[in-house]
């Protein structure tokens, strides 16, 4: 493996920092310790951006309550500071595609390729993702794309339970906001997280369920693999094949 092969290995793995200038040794003794001066200012390990878990996402919620469009909703998670991934994330993917959309995807987290360009769905998942909706006339910018989470997880490690919880306000305002008639949920997490259950995706998958954004209140919803498992597990992409037939099927029957 040669140094390029190497430097894109540790990116695709989550490391965009490095210790030091200086090669150094596990083996080696460590360095005397230098004594802190009071004058020195020391960043604390628990910043502005790790809020308390109730008290981030209730100011999710506040932000979401003030907001009345997507730009304005957009404008408040920039300025959030609930969700520690912030700080280790190139950028904010909020979404993106057709604000009116009649269709709106939803995956887990934004991968490297989207933490780098700060929109979803742009690396190989979203290619495929780009295959199957042509394949069956659905044009993406027709869509709205985006995911629970803003900010990729170090490395495309699973989120944490406390990291879904304090995104997830957001995403259901973007619901709100868009106002979609079909939800496409890519992947357990998504589907799990707008239907409030705990169930596996292939027990889910394919069936037409229902989100609802109120009482009263009513959206379709399909939930199928993503594309990301789809590329480590080809064999599967018949079963979604089939529900981008459905898919289609009701946007002809509406």
């Amino acid at each position: 493996m040669n140094e390029k092969e190497i430097l894109e290995w540790y990116l695709s793995a989550g490391v965009d920092v490095i210790c030091g200038n200086e090669p150094m040794s596990h083996n080696a003794k460590p360095a005397p310790a230098v004594a802190v001066s009071e004058r020195t200012p020391v960043r604390p390990a628990i910043t502005d951006l790790a809020q308390s878990g109730d008290a981030a996402c209730k100011n999710a919620r506040d932000i979401c309550e003030r907001a009345s469009s997507l730009e304005e909703l957009e404008k408040g998670v920039e300025n959030f500071d609930g969700c520690a991934l912030k700080l280790t994330a190139n950028k904010t993917v909020f979404g993106s595609g057709n604000p009116h959309a009649e269709i709106m995807f939803v995956g887990e987290a934004p991968g490297a390729d989207e933490d780098r360009m700060g929109l979803p769905f742009v690396g190989r998942s979203g290619q495929l993702l780009d295959k199957m909706l042509a394949a069956v006339g659905i044009a993406r910018n027709a869509c709205y794309i985006t995911n629970i989470l803003m900010w990729r997880p170090p490395g495309n490690r699973t989120p944490t339970t406390a990291e879904t919880a304090v995104c997830l306000p957001f995403l259901k305002r973007k619901i709100e906001l868009i106002a979609p008639k079909i939800i496409i949920a890519l992947g357990a997490p998504a589907a799990n997280a707008l239907l409030d259950t705990e169930e596996a995706i292939s027990r889910i998958r394919g069936k037409w369920l229902e989100y609802c954004p109120h009482a009263g209140e009513k959206i379709d919803l399909l939930a199928t693999f993503h594309p990301a498992y789809l590329l480590r597990n080809p064999a599967q992409k018949g079963k979604t094949w089939a529900d981008f037939l459905r898919l289609a099927k009701k946007i002809a029957n509406n």
